[in-house]
């Protein structure tokens, strides 16, 4: 798949570069945007292994991971990160997730986010599946996902261990046939 560039009326997603490593730890860095996913805060050199990792994937053949900047069109910052994992154990799906900079929270940019990231999915790569799991906690998350069209599937027990505990996780999913652009 040639390069990634899908853009809204805000918003642009792009293929991550080796120069998005500070905007990127902007996020991964912050405990605040780290609440509620999966990981603890990130070092600046973590996040330099992941956005080189990113970087590599985006030339696999087939393509897996689709790991791409979230950037104000205005601007041209970069204000969050996107992704879409291939689900090897079903066939056309994909877990999707993304993370937004807090001064971008609350004016919906993480459901062009998401609708964005959905649009790739189904419209360019092809799935028939996405689906994406939020902590329990994160209602900005679940609002957004199911103004996106997604279903609220149910939960995982005990899915995710963060800062010793284990964590449930609560799982939205969309087929292409419910996609809306």
């Amino acid at each position: 798949m040639c390069p990634v560039e899908r853009s809204s009326q805000r918003l642009r997603l792009r293929e991550l570069t080796i120069d998005d490593v500070e905007g990127v730890f902007a996020l991964y860095g912050n405990e605040e945007v780290t609440e509620h996913l999966s990981f603890e805060p990130r070092t600046r050199d973590q996040v330099g292994q992941i956005v080189a990792r990113s970087v590599a994937s985006a030339s696999a053949d087939p393509r897996s991971e689709y790991a791409l900047a979230v950037v104000a069109r205005d601007t041209g910052q970069l204000i969050g990160f996107g992704r879409i994992a291939m689900d090897p154990h079903q066939q056309r799906a994909a877990t999707f997730g993304f993370a937004l900079r807090p001064d971008a929270w609350g004016v919906g940019y993480g459901l062009e986010t998401v609708r964005l990231l959905l649009g790739l999915g189904f419209e360019e790569i092809g799935l028939h599946r996405m689906w994406g799991a939020r902590a329990p906690l994160n209602e900005a998350s679940a609002k957004t996902m199911a103004a996106a069209g997604m279903v609220e599937e149910g939960t995982i027990r005990g899915h995710i261990e963060k800062s010793g505990r284990w964590r449930d996780s609560v799982v939205h999913s969309i087929l292409d046939e419910d996609w809306r652009p």
